[in-house]
């Protein structure tokens, strides 16, 4: 099964409301035997979707998505591990669901989109789409479970979705509406004016356009990482409070007595350098109190930062407190930020380093491709060479039949002919010795 991944948002097709239904039903295409298929009941349809009531009511002609509806009866009873849904089909494109109803090795309801006609594609072909995947609440339908994702679909990906779409409680879950009458209901819903298949042929792409690859989307995804760290790296991480500025918002000086102003003043100085630990409350109060109470050794403003001071004391305590907390939450987020930074511009090297590697991989290919066509030419040429030499073999073997059988025919008139020659030697001979 292939990776799965998306996330969930509302429909553009007006949801919460349900959307409207037309009898349209869904032309079957021919695709090869399956596991087990569901029976579907007579409401399954594909209708489509428009932005909202008003380009409805305008008699738009475009829709902007497209809905199947697959209702499955009796889902409890299921025993099979995945079925799948019947085929229909937008702009040529065959589709179906496919769903786990007790998991996809997991305890959760598993659906996806099928490329019903995979196995009878051409070689290297591959499908875009933007879709929904909803789990109809059948009480409440703006209650329904909606996931969404995009998907260039191959074949090697010719289903994608959601393993983990909902947990089998929540579905069989009598106060949720999913499960009613033990039937479950789910849309799939793909985005795009598509018009249903009759009648409509897929335009040929123009001779010179180059065709979209799998690497396009690769390339479309890590330059939009790329761009998201570069604006990381000009954007200036906000800090916390200067220290020396909280210092010399809390300064003061001075005590009743001289030696109480120098403790106190040694006390409060300790107290400010060290203000976020919370041991030195008691000792700040101790300095403040001594402070707020001296009537000589302090100056008018100082006497009154004092006593404001001392006024809301535990008020200001406690705000450094917070301080303290809230900016180890920011040092940790920040931290946690730094971290996902340095792994996506991690990955984005791990991209370059990959094209690099599909660039070189490209090249051989390309090599392998020609030294193949190469071999297939030698090849050719050696089997057109081999039928002349068998046409040239079956030739001289028809040709040796013949001959053998001249030599046969010339052999016997040889042999008459040197039985005649005998005969008239000896003739020739007696007629010589008789009158020689």
């Amino acid at each position: 099964m292939s990776g799965r991944r998306g996330g969930c948002c509302f429909s553009r097709c007006g949801f919460p409301s349900r959307p409207p239904r037309n009898t349209t039903q869904v032309r079957p295409v021919a695709v090869p035997p399956q596991p087990v298929v569901v029976p579907l009941s007579s409401e399954s349809e594909l209708v489509p979707c428009f932005e909202g009531e008003v380009g409805q009511a305008m008699g738009e002609q475009n829709p902007t998505s497209w809905k199947y509806t697959w209702k499955i009866t009796n889902f409890t009873s299921l025993t099979q591990k995945k079925y799948y849904s019947e085929v229909f089909t937008l702009r040529d494109n065959a589709w179906r669901i496919l769903i786990f109803p007790k998991g996809n090795n997991i305890d959760h309801l598993s659906i996806y989109l099928d490329v019903a006609d995979s196995v009878e594609l051409p070689y290297g072909w591959n499908r875009s789409a933007h879709f929904r995947m909803i789990l109809v609440d059948q009480n409440n339908y703006g209650y329904s479970r909606i996931k969404e994702t995009e998907h260039n679909f191959n074949a090697r990906e010719s289903d994608w979705g959601f393993t983990s779409f909902i947990p089998l409680s929540e579905v069989r879950d009598s106060c949720n509406g999913y499960l009613v009458n033990n039937t479950l209901t789910i849309e799939a819903e793909i985005f795009g004016p598509q018009p249903l298949a009759e009648n409509t042929q897929l335009a040929e792409p123009p001779a010179n356009v180059p065709q979209a690859t799998p690497t396009d989307t690769f390339d479309a995804y890590f330059t939009n990482l790329e761009e998201i760290i570069n604006a990381a790296q000009s954007s200036p991480t906000r800090g916390g409070l200067n220290a020396s500025n909280q210092k010399g918002a809390l300064l003061t000086s001075e005590a009743p007595t001289l030696e109480e102003v120098e403790k106190a003043k040694l006390s409060l100085k300790e107290c400010l350098s060290d203000i976020f630990k919370l041991n030195v409350k008691d000792r700040l109060a101790e300095a403040m109190s001594t402070l707020c109470v001296a009537k000589s050794g302090l100056s008018l403003d100082q006497q009154k930062s004092v006593k404001a001071f001392w006024a809301n004391f535990d008020e200001f305590t406690s705000d450094f407190l917070t301080f303290e907390q809230d900016n180890a939450e920011f040092e940790l987020q920040k931290l946690l930020k730094d971290q996902m930074y340095a792994t996506m511009k991690k990955n984005h090297n791990t991209h370059i380093l990959y094209k690099q590697f599909l660039g070189d991989l490209t090249k051989e290919e390309e090599e392998l491709n020609k030294k193949l066509e190469e071999v297939k030419s030698r090849r050719e040429k050696l089997i057109s060479d081999w039928e002349i030499l068998m046409v040239e073999s079956e030739e001289a073997k028809s040709g040796h039949k013949d001959q053998e059988k001249k030599v046969s025919e010339a052999e016997e008139k040889k042999r008459i002919a040197e039985e005649r020659m005998s005969r008239s030697t000896t003739a020739w001979s007696n007629l010589k010795t008789l009158f020689g």
